[in-house]
């Protein structure tokens, strides 16, 4: 009989009021508010930990939504990722408490130097024993550019240009300043380091200029497990590179396919196989006892869903809000003087109470599913075996009342179905838990080029062409 595919579970959480169900955060029993509190995490970590979670995904930014309505008061009333803080110094904490559970955390390539965010995730990795996966981002606020110094954004396949290089100094640093066998901890000779196995990377580029060692000796996975989430031309060859783990998405199956399929075309250009990289998805899953029960749940999300949390999240240019709902968007958009194409995904032939109806309510998508365990296990088997997903992100309606009801209802049927480890499965390194290949980054993942200081001092192979992205960003 062939074995079933296997759901890789991760809970989708950022350290902050309200990530992405806006407007939730006030409702009876949802500990939101308690970001800042570290008990709030240690309870969360003991939750997933327990309740079978492979995961947790921790989102960050390092701006203010400030583009709707021409300022940050939006966001700031609503609590829409600020206040936040870091998500990496989570991680230490969450890990003490828990064996299993690993831990994926976002940092953008943009703003800090590679060297010091190196030892970061050495050290993280050494602290977790290996459970810790690094979400790659470029950032794309116009804020966070200015709070580093910039008029304004880089143009996006520039800010992807950068962060190839990045990665491979972070490659450099992590599979070859140090050899495996460097650390020797002799105490007879009172020696902890055979320095003859431990290198300089000397690394000169368009953009980063490090001399190294790393100063972390090799962690247990050396190169965390590598996230990304993209949709672009030049994000999906970046995936394909670099990327082991996808989050990606589509309106319809098709959409889904077809975005997968572009990113193990270019996984295979790059030397790679197509099953080198997973594809997650965000997820919405409502689950109560009864279908009565999930579906007053549902309802209550759905009226408490804040309308003007949802707009300053997408940063729109124009405030459809403060025009009449009989007009269409085309109307609105010309009387606001906003250049249509800044908005090329409203629906400019609907009246603006349309659009705003459709931004309310249109957020959840294919992967969503509100029902008993059953429907919801259904659902997330089709999701498995139809659209051929990897693994979910589960979106939080309610602290901790998302993750508790997914834990206590929906893993014990999904377990019955051969769809998670019985037991929560053993103690692993993260790369190990997702691949079954292994600590380590496989032979033919770019990053291993470095070991034992190989090819240090050959030019970082070009991404993609430059004429190409120069293209794109002008258009």
């Amino acid at each position: 009989m062939t074995e079933k595919k296997r759901l890789l579970l991760n809970l989708f959480e950022m350290n902050t009021v309200s990530h992405i169900s806006h407007g939730l955060w006030p409702l009876e029993g949802n500990n939101r508010h308690r970001f800042n509190d570290l008990d709030y995490w240690l309870e969360l970590a003991g939750i997933l930990e327990n309740g079978g979670f492979d995961g947790i995904f921790l989102a960050d930014v390092v701006g203010a939504y400030d583009v709707f309505r021409g300022g940050p008061e939006t966001a700031l009333r609503e609590g829409l990722q600020i206040p936040s803080n870091d998500p990496l110094l989570l991680i230490p904490a969450m890990a003490a408490v828990t064996k299993r559970l690993g831990f994926g955390v976002t940092f953008s390539t943009t703003y800090e130097p590679p060297f010091s965010f190196a030892r970061r995730m050495s050290t993280l990795d050494h602290l977790t024993k290996g459970r810790v996966g690094w979400n790659i981002v470029t950032s794309y606020l116009p804020n966070a550019a200015r709070n580093f110094g910039l008029d304004g954004e880089i143009p996006h396949d520039r800010r992807y240009a950068i962060a190839d290089e990045y990665l491979h100094v972070l490659y450099k640093l992590w599979e070859g300043s140090w050899d495996d066998d460097a650390v020797v901890v002799d105490r007879e000779n009172r020696i902890y380091t055979d320095a003859s196995k431990v290198r300089y990377i000397d690394h000169v580029g368009e953009n980063f200029k490090v001399a190294g060692p790393h100063l972390a000796q090799p962690s247990p996975q050396r190169t965390p497990v590598l996230y990304q989430a993209t949709g672009s031309p030049a994000g999906t060859e970046f995936a394909g590179r670099h990327a082991e783990l996808v989050f990606t998405g589509g309106r319809t199956s098709a959409d889904f396919h077809r975005n997968v399929a572009t990113m193990r075309a270019a996984a295979l250009r790059h030397g790679r196989t197509a099953e080198d990289i997973k594809f997650i998805v965000q997820a919405g899953v409502v689950v109560g006892r009864t279908e009565e029960e999930a579906a007053d749940k549902w309802r209550t999300y759905q009226a408490n869903t804040s309308l003007d949390g949802i707009l300053a999240h997408s940063s729109l240019p124009v405030d459809l809000t403060a025009f009449p709902r009989d007009i269409t968007v085309a109307e609105a958009v010309d009387l606001a003087g906003v250049d249509p194409a800044s908005v090329p995904f409203l629906p400019f032939g609907k009246t603006v109470g349309e659009a705003l109806e459709g931004l309310r309510g249109g957020r959840e998508g294919r992967f969503f599913v509100a029902g008993t365990p059953q429907v919801v296990a259904d659902e997330i088997e089709r999701w498995l075996d139809e659209d051929g997903v990897d693994g979910i992100n589960l979106r939080q309606y309610h602290s901790f009342g998302t993750a508790q009801d997914f834990a206590e209802l929906v893993v014990p049927e999904l377990r019955r179905r051969g769809r998670l480890p019985e037991d929560g499965g053993e103690p692993t390194t993260l790369r190990q838990r997702l691949f079954g290949r292994g600590d380590r980054l496989p032979a033919n993942h770019i990053a291993t080029r470095y070991r034992g200081g190989a090819h240090f001092d050959e030019p970082v192979p070009a991404l993609f062409d430059e004429r190409d992205a120069a293209e794109e960003d002008a258009a």
